[in-house]
Formats: C-alpha cells, structure tokens, sequence
C-alpha cells in the first residue's frame, strides 16, 4: 500500500481499535475517548469494515477480542508508542545531550566571547561538541540557512530578516600601540591618529566601515596592513610606529598579554551592538533553546562587566 492510499485511511481507528480491546466494552472504550456510547458504536463499526471484520464478539456478557482484532493490536504497540514519544512533549536533559552544534562567529567573538560561555557549557552537557567556523559576513544568511550552522555570534552588516537574533551586549573600540610608539605616553588626538600608519583587524566585524563613517570629512587613513588574524599586525607593531583598532575588550586582553599601550579613540564613536542570530528552524528545538540561552546569559554578562571594569562608555567612547 502507497503512502498517499495510507493517508486516505481514517488511522484514528487503530487507536480506536488498541483502547476497545484493552477494555473490552464499548461504554469503557467511549469514556477514555471522550465520545459517546452511540458514536463510539460508530467507530465500532467502521473499524469492522476497514478490517473486515468483526473486531469484537460476545461471549456471555462479555466483548471477546477476535484473534485478527488481537493480532493487529499486538503489531500496533511499537508504532503507536513511537507515535506518543514522538508527540509527547520533550524533556531536555543536557546532560545526556551528545550533540554537536555548528556555530560561525568572528575571530574576535572566538578569542574574547564565546570561550567564557564553554566552561558553563560543559559543565551542564559534557558530551557536547562544537564546530567553530569562521563568519563569512556577506553569505551570513546563507551559513545558517544552507549551511546548517546552528548559531552565529557577530555584529551584522548586512540585513538579516527572516533570520532570529538576540543582542548580547554595546562593544566599544580602542587603540592598541606599541610601548615604543611615540604616542606611548602621550594622550592621542584626531590629528595623530590620522597621521600614523593603521592596521584593520577583520575580527572588528564592520568596525573599518563605521569609523570611516565617522571620520568621513576627515582625510584618508594610511591603511597599511588590512588581515583576518591580530597576530599579523602584532608581528609589526614594534617595527612601525602602527595603530592597531580593535573592539575595546579585546584590546586590553591582548595588552595584557604582549605587553601594549591601549589608547582611547580621540574622537566621538557610538559602540555597537552583538548579537547571535539564528534560523528559524532553530527556534522550537529544546537544545538549541538551552544553548542560546547560556550563550546570551554568560556571555551577555560578560560584555557587560567589562564595560564597567573598563570604565567604556556605552552611549560614545570617545575623548573631548
């Protein structure tokens, strides 16, 4: 039997048919399917002709299963209990969850975001995985729709309807210098940050294109070095005196670590937001819903605490 010859079947009978042996009597079987004596009579007897045949007979005072009704109803135990898991509502347990989730972000949400949500992660799913992929900001639509990623973390450039998102938190930008710059020491105006040699850092995530905005009747930048990863303007910072802009977080990390000056930008800069976006086909999916939801919380906080353990302005970030 096809399929669509299948569907034209009323298969409400086959439960019909499981609730009338299990009780053995119409009235029984009419009060667990809340239907009345007469309808459930009537359910009686188009089962009878689907089957072709008698499904129930009477033995004194007593409905009898026939060895068809029986034999059909012990087949129907798999394929209905897999249809009352399937329909029932999911419980979601992390830590029996072994799934792998596919998440595109930018190399600085990789570096300075998401790695302070995995710990939390792990602790309540151990089993999880994860496969980090770099964002390709003009195909987000496209990573996530086709690509079956399972998240985005970035700043989107571009519109993302019908894409989902949630925004995590303001990112300020600051400067990274080296400690042999001759600005080291000295509070940077917007005349010398014009004057020296820059480098953009495709981890800022549309930052380039803001700033240009910003400064758009001001003269061009020398852009010396545009790269994907920081450590290629780190590995020239001490031989040029180079600007290195960067989201505000992530410059005082990596100050921290190699040793650099971070200055503010010497002009007005309105922070931007993160997010982390999804399809909607995500939305419903009680894994995904527990993923985002630590995402959003560890790393929402995150953004947040750094804005005030670095004093960032959230409205501009910028010096008089």
């Amino acid at each position: 039997m096809r399929v669509e010859e299948i569907y034209r079947r009323d298969l409400n009978l086959l439960v019909a048919l499981q609730v009338l042996v299990e009780e053995r009597s119409v009235s029984k079987a009419a009060e667990r399917l809340n239907l009345s004596q007469s309808a459930m009579s009537r359910v009686l007897g188009r089962l009878r002709s689907l089957l072709s045949d008698p499904v129930l007979t009477r033995q004194g005072q007593h409905l009898v299963p026939t060895e068809k009704a029986l034999s059909i109803n012990k087949a129907l135990e798999e394929p209905l209990g897999s249809l009352r898991q399937l329909l029932s509502p999911i419980d979601f347990d992390p830590k029996s969850c072994d799934q792998t989730f596919t998440i595109v972000t930018t190399d600085y949400a990789m570096q300075t975001i998401l790695p302070f949500a995995l710990p939390r992660i792990y602790q309540e799913a151990p089993h999880v995985a994860f496969e980090l992929l770099p964002l390709q900001d003009d195909r987000l639509k496209e990573q996530l729709t086709y690509g079956r990623a399972d998240l985005a973390i970035c700043r989107p450039t571009h519109s993302i309807e019908p894409l989902q998102y949630g925004a995590l938190g303001r990112v300020g930008v600051s400067c990274l210098l080296s400690k042999h710059h001759p600005l080291a020491n000295q509070q940077m105006c917007l005349d010398d940050y014009l004057h020296y040699p820059h480098a953009m850092i495709a981890i800022s995530d549309g930052v380039k294109a803001l700033i240009e905005q910003a400064l758009e009747d001001k003269p061009k930048r020398r852009m010396v070095l545009s790269a994907y990863h920081l450590e290629a303007a780190l590995a020239i910072i001490d031989m040029m005196p180079l600007i290195i802009t960067v989201p505000a977080d992530l410059a005082h990390l990596v100050s921290e670590r190699y040793d650099l000056v971070v200055k503010p930008l010497p002009f007005h800069f309105t922070p931007f937001d993160y997010s982390m976006i999804w399809h909607p086909r995500c939305d419903h999916s009680p894994a995904q819903e527990w993923l985002r939801s630590i995402v959003k919380e560890e790393c929402g906080k995150l953004i947040a605490n750094r804005v005030v353990e670095m004093g960032l302005d959230t409205s501009t970030d910028s010096i008089p």
